[in-house]
C-alpha cells in the first residue's frame, strides 16, 4: 500500500511547507496544485495527476481534509467521487483524522467546519476593509502600474508594439497592459 498525497492551496501567494512537511516523509509521491478548492475533480489536474498513481490498496492522503474542497457541497461531490472510483481517503490531522474508504458523519462535519471557518474569515476580511473605508483608506493590492510603468505602456503602444510584446518588455501581464490602455482612453475621452 502506498501513499500518494495531495498538498492544496487556492492561490500562488500561499505557503505550502506545512503540508509538504506533513506529507512528504510518509508519501511516495505527492502532488500540489495551487487552484480553488471549489472545483470538481476533473476540473483539478494536480488531483487527476494523484489519482493517476494510486493503485488497489493505495490511499490519497492530505493534511486536512478541507484540502480536497473548501466548501461543504464540493468536498462531497470530491469525496463522492472519489469513493465511486473505490480510492480511500487518509486524512492527518483534524476532526475527520483517519483512513476512510465511504462517506461518514466526522467527514462530513469536518468539512460543513471547514466552510463555517471559510465564510467567517472572508466577514471579518471584509468587516475590516469596510472599517478601513470609513477612515478613508482604501484596502486591495497596490497597484502593479506605476507612473513610469504607465507612461511606458502608453509609449510602446504609441509606436505600435503588440501587447504581448509590451507586457513582456515592461514586465506586467497582459491582462494589465489592457486594462492601462482602456483606462487611458477613458480618461481622453472624459471633457
Amino acid at each position: 500500500m502506498a501513499l500518494i498525497g495531495l498538498v492544496r492551496v487556492s492561490t500562488d501567494k500561499q505557503n505550502t511547507q506545512r503540508q509538504h512537511d506533513a506529507l512528504d516523509p510518509i508519501c511516495w509521491k505527492v502532488v500540489e496544485e495551487k487552484i480553488s478548492g471549489k472545483l470538481k475533480t476533473d476540473d483539478r489536474p494536480a488531483l487527476l495527476e494523484a489519482l493517476s498513481h494510486i493503485r488497489d490498496g493505495d490511499m490519497l492522503t492530505v493534511q486536512e481534509v478541507d484540502r480536497l474542497g473548501r466548501n461543504l457541497l464540493e468536498g462531497l461531490i470530491v469525496l463522492n467521487d472519489l469513493f465511486q472510483r473505490g480510492i480511500a481517503v487518509k486524512v492527518l490531522d483534524g476532526i475527520a483524522a483517519g483512513e476512510h474508504t465511504e462517506r461518514s458523519l466526522i467527514l462530513d462535519l469536518a468539512l460543513a467546519l471547514a466552510e463555517d471557518r471559510r465564510r467567517d474569515i472572508v466577514r471579518k476580511t471584509n468587516n475590516g476593509l469596510e472599517a478601513a473605508r470609513r477612515r478613508g483608506r482604501v484596502g486591495g493590492r497596490r497597484p502593479v502600474v506605476d507612473a513610469d510603468k504607465r507612461a511606458a505602456i502608453l509609449d510602446r503602444r504609441k509606436r505600435g508594439q503588440s501587447i504581448r510584446t509590451i507586457a513582456a518588455g515592461v514586465g506586467v501581464s497582459v491582462d494589465v497592459v489592457h486594462k492601462t490602455l482602456t483606462d487611458a482612453r477613458q480618461q481622453e475621452q472624459q471633457p
